[in-house]
């Protein structure tokens, strides 16, 4: 049987795992479920129509599964689907989806949401992402595997950061960012993020073809456009070089630096 304090109020109607170990002063909802192996340590609240997977740890005041923070919400049974392995530290928030934005807000697997960080409704996270102190993510954001936020990080709500991107303290995010790169300050693109490449396993040829192409497309002599064009007709391209160029392209259509925002619902 799940251990559970006595000193938690846990709904009778939530899906709770054998193995699971709830602490004192915890509140769990009707509509959770509680994959094996997670531990809600003390003071963790669990609401709404949220589905947590294997092995999560949540620590004291953080609150998963709240209304999202939109005017145009009516109590709607919108969802947050959480993978396995994810550390959620102190007073971290993470609300469910609206139902203009598609319902659910995702979070994947293995990734570290430091104290005090915020992710909005509707948010698509990846796999093995950091997300450190102070970090507030709006709605609609979707952010791919292996990002890291640094300390302060604000990002404006339906912009997209790719892929092993770093993005450094207290920047203010209002474009897309493209993967594999470094941004500080008001969307400035620092170069490449090396060490987070090197940490993730890829090769020294793959980082060699990625340094180039940040050197031609952010410290570059030519037109934006010349040097796109000129990637369209280079053979045998780099698959994580060719990744890069389409979702720059894909920025590029979107409205204000964010592709998202082209598809956003009045």
């Amino acid at each position: 049987m799940p251990k559970i304090s006595p000193h938690s109020v846990v709904d009778p109607k939530a899906c709770i795992a054998d193995d699971v170990e709830i602490g004192p002063f915890c509140v769990v909802g009707p509509d959770v479920t509680l994959g094996a192996g997670c531990r809600l340590l003390a003071h963790a609240t669990v609401l709404g129509h949220t589905t947590l997977g294997r092995d999560n740890l949540l620590y004291p005041h953080c609150v998963l599964g709240g209304s999202p923070q939109d005017r145009k919400f009516r109590g709607e049974q919108t969802r947050l689907e959480i993978g396995d392995a994810n550390i959620f530290r102190e007073a971290v928030t993470i609300h469910v989806g609206s139902e203009k934005g598609g319902g659910v807000t995702r979070i994947g697997n293995d990734n570290y949401f430091m104290v005090n960080s915020h992710i909005g409704h509707d948010g698509q996270i990846g796999s093995h992402c950091t997300f450190a102190n102070n970090c507030m993510v709006a709605g609609h954001v979707h952010i791919g595997d292996g990002a890291n936020l640094a300390g302060g990080v604000g990002v404006h709500h339906f912009v997209s950061i790719g892929e092993y991107a770093f993005i450094g303290g207290y920047s203010r995010i209002h474009h897309d960012v493209p993967p594999f790169c470094k941004v500080d300050g008001a969307d400035i693109i620092r170069g490449l993020n090396v060490v987070g490449l090197r940490r993730a396993g890829f090769s020294a040829d793959d980082i060699d073809a990625l340094e180039d192409a940040c050197r031609r497309l952010f410290y570059r002599e030519k037109p934006f456009a010349l040097t796109m064009a000129e990637f369209d007709t280079q053979n045998g391209l780099n698959t994580h070089v060719k990744r890069m160029v389409e979702f720059l392209r894909r920025r590029d259509l979107g409205r204000h630096g964010r592709y998202l925002e082209s598809l956003r619902k009045a």
